[in-house]
């Protein structure tokens, strides 16, 4: 199986989870956050709608430089689940449309993170999709899920049955 065929059916497998979490992001509560070192409810619900939208970033661009291009990257909380729903499908299409137009040598390449002259991690484009993006997505997500009971919003059922939608 092809890298971007792969990734193409991944995507939508967690686009699925990710819509089925932020679409119970309490509204209203952007500033909550369990501990004083946590990120806020509001960012960390933004920042699960819009990496799925990392992989056309990845294909598209051979870096990332978080002091550079990478500002305007920076995850910013919105005010409503609708809001995070565009988010979500905005970077959805994006990563669709990239993996669609790749080819596999593409997916070869190295891309990097970097803040400044300091590389942070580089590799393959496939592995950093799929590490970087995807199973980091999975990651907080996650977390997501946690601020979601913490809040008494009901967790949807991911990969797995959920306490609130299996008995």
């Amino acid at each position: 199986m092809e890298f971007k065929r792969y990734f193409l059916e991944q995507l939508e497998s967690e686009a699925e989870a990710s819509r089925k979490a932020i679409e119970r992001v309490p509204e209203g509560q952007n500033s909550w956050k369990p501990h004083e070192k946590s990120m806020e409810l509001g960012k960390l619900a933004a920042l699960v709608a819009t990496m799925p939208g990392w992989v056309a970033l990845m294909i598209d661009h051979d870096e990332l430089d978080l002091n550079g291009n990478g500002k305007k990257f920076q995850t910013k909380a919105v005010e409503t689940r609708a809001e995070l729903a565009s988010l979500l499908e905005d970077g959805l299409k994006a990563s669709r449309k990239s993996l669609e137009n790749t080819t596999e040598d593409h997916l070869m390449k190295t891309w990097k993170l970097k803040m400044g002259d300091q590389v942070l991690s580089e590799g393959p484009r496939y592995f950093t999709i799929s590490n970087g993006a995807l199973s980091h997505l999975a990651h907080h997500r996650g977390q997501l899920t946690v601020y979601l009971r913490l809040n008494d919003a009901k967790v949807p059922a991911i990969y797995g049955p959920s306490a609130d939608e299996f008995h």
